[in-house]
């Protein structure tokens, strides 16, 4: 029952600190830059589409590469620093995605563009876990708004992507990636910073938790009694995290859809050129960011549970007629809908952190990290759908995905979780 112990003292630790506003600057900022080096590879398919002919399906496999990289280690990641953390994993990632970033530079064909983006996904792998831990201590009690902080700045990493393409990548090609490797060092040199400040909140929670460890020990021995009795709690438990995942599942699917396949229906569609089709994904992105940095104030008012329904079911009927609308109101319905689909991303780690206290690094580490390998899986799958039944059905597909928000109604209420929590 130790790990139990830990974990309260834990949660009264972080619940006796202030908001450091400087420290999740910085983290949300850097979170940004990675993901804005990620942002590069889905921004560069329709370059290596025309450079070395790739299929749908490549493109895919592309997408597949970077993000189940990430989303397999992830997890591992948070499990693993949950009980040793590990403050310089966050320079040491961005290093690899550094070399990553190199390779895709001077990448000659397919098989060498997917090694780097695995390098890449291993930057993400290490980085994402520890920065959300890092929102988590810098939090003090405002942990809703900490993590918006965090992940809107992963969010706006991604949204630049299309404006990568239109002002680098379409002038410059392939080699224009080259570019982001000062992204990457500037990365690199903020986290050198934040590690520190990282070992020291470490260390000094060391200090606490021993000179706790006498008064906690009443509190292992009602805890130990507190678990034989929590079996039923114990399903409760395993039934809404995997709930949770299908939902992130649904969400993932549908955003891969919009980032990596709706520019090439778009130029289909509408024969606008690549750089005109970068400006739809642009408003969806941004109006993304914009939604998650929301979404933790709005959940902390009207509930996680609330944000999650809202967020899919909310959208659902505007992705639905998306597939049908003309050029210019697909600007307006894009950004809308990019608001409402991204506002729950920073309050699904926050209800998983909560459902399961005590595990911030593990519970980051399998939503974020879910995320990214959900979404490989659907570009691959949609990729293939594309190349099989043709771009248009497999845009309707994908529209269709928010309508599984009907299941967010059978996850516990945020009352629910902090009684499972008593």
């Amino acid at each position: 029952m130790e790990e139990s112990k830990d974990k309260q003292i834990e949660l009264e630790v972080t619940s006796q600190k202030k908001t450091i506003y400087p420290i999740l600057f910085i983290i949300g900022f850097v979170h940004l830059l990675n993901d804005s080096i990620q942002a590069v590879i889905p921004a560069m398919f329709p370059v290596l589409e025309q450079s070395m002919g790739l299929t749908f399906t490549q493109l895919g496999l592309i997408a597949f590469a970077l993000n189940f990289t990430a989303s397999l280690i992830q997890p591992v990641v948070g499990l693993y620093t949950d009980s040793r953390p590990s403050p310089y994993a966050l320079p040491i990632g961005l290093c690899f995605t550094f070399v990553g970033i190199v390779g895709l530079a001077f990448a000659p064909s397919f098989i060498y563009v997917v090694l780097s983006v695995i390098f890449i996904g291993l930057g993400s792998a290490a980085f994402h876990p520890e920065g959300s831990r890092v929102a988590y201590m810098a939090a003090g009690n405002r942990r809703g708004l900490a993590q918006s902080i965090y992940q809107v700045g992963g969010n706006t990493g991604q949204a630049l992507a299309p404006l990568i393409t239109a002002l680098i990548l379409v002038p410059f090609g392939q080699f224009g990636a080259i570019w982001f490797t000062i992204v990457a060092a500037i990365a690199i040199i903020m986290l050198v910073y934040i590690a520190r400040w990282y070992s020291v909140q470490v260390k000094e929670e060391i200090r606490i938790k021993k000179e706790n460890k006498k008064s906690a020990k009443p509190k292992r021995q009602k805890q130990a009694k507190n678990m034989e009795q929590n079996s039923r709690k114990r399903k409760v438990i395993f039934f809404t995290l995997s709930l949770l995942i299908f939902l992130v599942f649904a969400r993932s699917w549908f955003q891969a859809g919009i980032t990596n396949f709706y520019a090439f229906y778009l130029i289909e569609q509408y024969g606008i050129t690549i750089r005109q089709a970068q400006v739809y994904l642009f408003i969806f992105l941004a109006a993304g960011a914009a939604g998650t940095f929301a979404g933790g104030p709005l959940s902390d008012r009207f509930g996680k549970r609330g944000m999650i329904t809202v967020s899919l079911l909310g959208a659902a009927p505007l992705t639905l007629i998306l597939p049908h609308t003309g050029p210019l109101l697909s600007y307006l319905l894009l950004g809308i809908i990019g608001f409402i689909v991204l506002s729950s991303f920073s309050v699904t780690v926050v209800y998983a952190q909560e459902l399961v206290p005590g595990k911030i690094g593990t519970m980051s580490g399998l939503i974020v990290g879910l995320a990214f390998g959900l979404g490989a899986v659907g570009s691959v799958a949609l990729g293939w759908a594309a190349d099989i039944f043709g771009l248009t059905n497999t845009i309707l597909f994908a529209a269709s995905l928010p309508l599984i928000g009907l299941l967010s109604f059978l996850l516990p209420s945020d009352q629910q979780l902090r009684e499972m929590n008593q």
